[in-house]
């Protein structure tokens, strides 16, 4: 017996996904779907579903480790006014949904978490343009990926190439838009420039390399086996320092013959921030666009002007996908290069929809190369 329940895409506390995706005011009220779960203290919403036909998900009922996330039955939603319905046949997984299930970033629950997934369109909402039923498309403002269906902003879809799949169509939009605003956008790198990369085996590390080298760049990673070395190597990367063996620090400024680099591309924040610093050339740039080891401790501005008027940002792709133009940009370019074979996708960590616990603790433990992916 199906009842229509509060239960959304983890996001902002309230509904706003500005935060995270740009100026999308309207994914405020939240995504109502119903529960067959037994879960209780819900709200009945009144809200439109597809009569009769139910879905598997992902929810998050409290916050906690891997084990919060739970398999529900949930009611296919209505697309409203400026939204799409996808089956969705491929799941991006990404730090972002482990930030959610921890509590880090504040949500309503319970919740349905993912923002990127591919697969095709199931049925427009009132006002939608430009698409069709059953084209194949991609989002990265998915409201809850981790289920059979969801729904997405016809602003924040895009369409996507005949000859990719959705497994490889998944593993390039966060993580290769992600690189293509690192390398064109926040430092925009050109020929004869040297970046360093770290967690150089990882999705966006492999991509950000292969686009750096497309500009000419020279690219030195860091990485934590001899393994994911070779594989940075096989990217692009001139060297690849064990930081497990190895202080990077000193490995970059010997390979850098004491300059240091022109930019650090750093996602894992907090064990890497002093010496990914430390690794500049003055008045390089640091791009934090990620925290995987955790936040940064507060941080004395004064100590960039010491170590040589060093300039530092904390980036995220919403904010370089703000606009229609610059979206489709990164997307074609991205799914383009991949289509054509010029941008090399890993996409050997396959989970089904039932194993997103697992895949969320490999990826916290950096077990995995490349993208990890649910397939629901």
């Amino acid at each position: 017996m199906k009842s229509q329940y509060t239960a959304g895409p983890c996001a902002a506390a309230g509904g706003d996904l500005s935060r995270f995706v740009g100026n999308v005011a309207y994914f405020t009220p939240y995504w109502k779907v119903g529960v067959l779960t037994g879960v209780k203290n819900l709200q009945p919403t009144g809200e439109k579903v597809h009569s009769g036909r139910v879905m598997k998900a992902i929810q998050i009922f409290a916050t906690g480790g891997p084990e919060v996330l739970q398999l529900a039955e949930l009611s296919i939603p209505e697309p409203g006014v400026g939204q799409v319905l996808i089956r969705v046949e491929a799941v991006g997984v990404n730090f972002i949904e482990i930030y959610f299930r921890k509590g880090v970033y504040k949500s309503a629950l319970p919740c349905t978490p993912g923002s990127e997934a591919a697969g095709s369109v199931e049925k427009l909402g009132p006002g939608v343009s430009g698409f069709a039923v059953g084209d194949a498309v991609a989002s990265v403002g998915v409201l809850g990926s981790y289920a059979e269906y969801a729904l997405v902003p016809a602003s924040q879809l895009v369409k996507t190439p005949a000859g990719l799949s959705p497994e490889k169509t998944a593993a390039a939009m966060l993580q290769g838009m992600t690189a293509h605003y690192l390398a064109y956008s926040a430092f925009p790198l050109k020929a004869g420039d040297t970046a360093l990369v770290h967690a150089g085996a990882g999705g966006v590390g492999l991509l950000l390399t292969q686009m750096a080298m497309r500009l000419g760049a020279r690219v030195i990673t860091t990485v934590s086996t001899a393994e994911k070395a070779e594989i940075s190597r096989q990217a692009g990367a001139a060297e690849a320092i064990l930081y497990t063996e190895q202080d990077f620090e000193v490995e970059v400024k010997r390979l850098t013959g004491g300059k240091g680099v022109d930019v650090v591309y750093d996602g894992v924040g907090r064990t890497t921030f002093e010496k990914s610093l430390n690794c500049l050339r003055p008045r390089g740039l640091l791009a934090l666009f990620g925290g995987s080891s955790g936040p940064v401790p507060p941080f004395d501005l004064i100590q960039l002007s010491g170590k040589g008027s060093l300039f530092i940002t904390r980036p995220t792709l919403w904010h370089y996908v703000a606009s229609r133009e610059e979206l489709e940009w990164r997307a074609n370019d991205v799914l383009g290069w991949a289509e054509r074979g010029e941008l090399q996708l890993r996409t050997e960590h396959l989970y089904p929809l039932t194993d997103a616990a697992q895949a969320q603790s490999d990826l916290e433990a950096r077990r995995t190369t490349g993208k990890i992916l649910l397939e629901p």
